[in-house]
């Protein structure tokens, strides 16, 4: 019974996750004049970069159309793969933005600049 209780609250706490992503992509969506969004995108590979994008469209529940600014053109992102998503005024960005790489440490885990040491 208790590992049951536990599981559904880590299910319930990435369900919640997953809803504040698709909120903030959606809402930086409606209203492109106001807000991108900033975030940290793990690929295909398992490299992780810093990334500020336009969202343009949903392509379905799981992945999203965006304009990449660092990139300077669309990119499809996938949801589970977009990690610390949070709203940048738009005002704030100018293209081209630098895309921030991290650093890889032994044994393949990849972690952000702040845990490297």
């Amino acid at each position: 019974m208790g590992t049951a209780a536990i599981k559904t609250v880590d299910e319930g706490n990435c369900q919640q996750a997953r809803r504040e992503k698709e909120r903030i992509i959606r809402g930086a969506a409606a209203n492109p004049d106001r807000w991108v969004v900033a975030m940290d995108y793990v690929d295909s590979k398992g490299a992780r970069t810093g990334r500020m994008v336009s969202p343009i469209r949903f392509l379905g529940s799981d992945r999203f159309l965006a304009l990449c600014l660092c990139r300077e053109e669309p990119r499809q992102f996938s949801l589970n793969r977009c990690e610390n998503v949070h709203f940048v005024p738009a005002a704030e960005v100018i293209m081209p933005v630098m895309l921030e790489a991290y650093p890889r440490v032994p044994g393949n885990a990849v972690h952000s600049p702040a845990t490297v040491g």
